[in-house]
């Protein structure tokens, strides 16, 4: 949690975000990553400073649990003083014990905000997924609870000024705008109209922008004319590195040549022979690509 210092900004950890899409639909599987086509319902979690504190904490934490469909997973929810915003204590369940920083008892607005990420915590605990690490096994929780309906409420809790600033989460706002926009870009769902923060509208604008040129990337159809140019030359020299590039050549068993290039929706690699118009379709999240190889 930054509270009162500086927010990082950009797409520092974007790898990691792409890495966490492509896991989530692996873990999942498609069917179960659209039964979250709907986002957490501002309604469901809106918490205001004339709420009762504790009866408030356990409605929006039974509200996250039921969006997760962990029906026998109860969350018991304290407040104490501490560095970060929350803490959740992942044991066997069904009772998971949830700390929030002391600052929230008076900062209730962001309550649903810190639990989101906890809640989605034990989520992907009882999925038995996780990346190595501690930073990214966060960024991992952040972008699935992004992906999955909840994090819209982590952007909206970035507040930035000339003196003074919040944010909540591991991701960067930028980076919680992409996942977001990525979310966008498959359900149809426009969650700028949920913010109440005015930094929010700005960092999930510039998410859309990166999460956009994930679909303009070659050998896609929908790449610009540099783009075009670009692939054009590298192909023409298949058998060097392609530095800094989204896709690489290989020939097949046949000595044919082909194409790989990340899907713009899950991320998963996606191989395709060298054959000009062609259309391929993802076999992990389904979707379907216009690609001119």
């Amino acid at each position: 949690m930054a509270g009162d210092g500086p927010v990082e900004h950009g797409f520092p950890h974007l790898e990691t975000v792409r890495a966490a899409i492509t896991a989530l639909y692996r873990r999942l599987s498609y069917d179960t990553v659209h039964t979250f086509a709907g986002s957490v319902a501002p309604a469901d979690v809106a918490f205001c400073d004339t709420d009762d504190l504790y009866p408030g904490v356990q409605r929006v934490a039974r509200e996250l649990v039921r969006h997760y469909r962990l029906p026998d997973a109860r969350m018991i929810v304290g407040f104490r003083d501490m560095r970060y915003a929350a803490n959740v204590e992942l044991a066997a369940g069904p009772e998971y014990f949830v700390e929030l920083n002391d600052r929230f008892r008076t900062h209730r607005r962001d309550i649903g905000a810190a639990l989101a990420h906890e809640v989605t915590h034990v989520y992907l605990h009882r999925l038995d997924l996780s990346f190595p690490g501690t930073r990214d096994n966060e960024i991992l929780t952040d972008t699935a609870a992004t992906y999955l309906g909840a994090g819209w409420l982590l952007l909206d809790a970035f507040r930035e000024d000339a003196v003074s600033s919040q944010k909540l989460g591991y991701l960067t706002p930028e980076e919680f705008g992409y996942v977001l926009a990525k979310r966008s870009l498959v359900f149809g769902e426009d969650p700028s109209v949920w913010f109440t923060s005015p930094q929010a509208y700005t960092a999930y604008g510039r998410g859309m922008v990166r999460a956009r040129q994930d679909e303009q990337q070659p050998p896609l159809t929908a790449a610009g004319w540099a783009g075009r140019r670009r692939y054009a030359r590298d192909r023409r020299h298949a058998q060097e590195p392609q530095a800094g590039a989204p896709y690489s050549f290989s020939p097949d068993d046949g000595g044919r040549l082909r194409v790989s290039f990340p899907c713009p929706t899950c991320r998963q690699r996606i191989r395709v022979p060298v054959r000009g118009r062609v259309r391929a379709r993802c076999g992990l999240c389904r979707t379907v690509l216009e690609c001119d190889t």
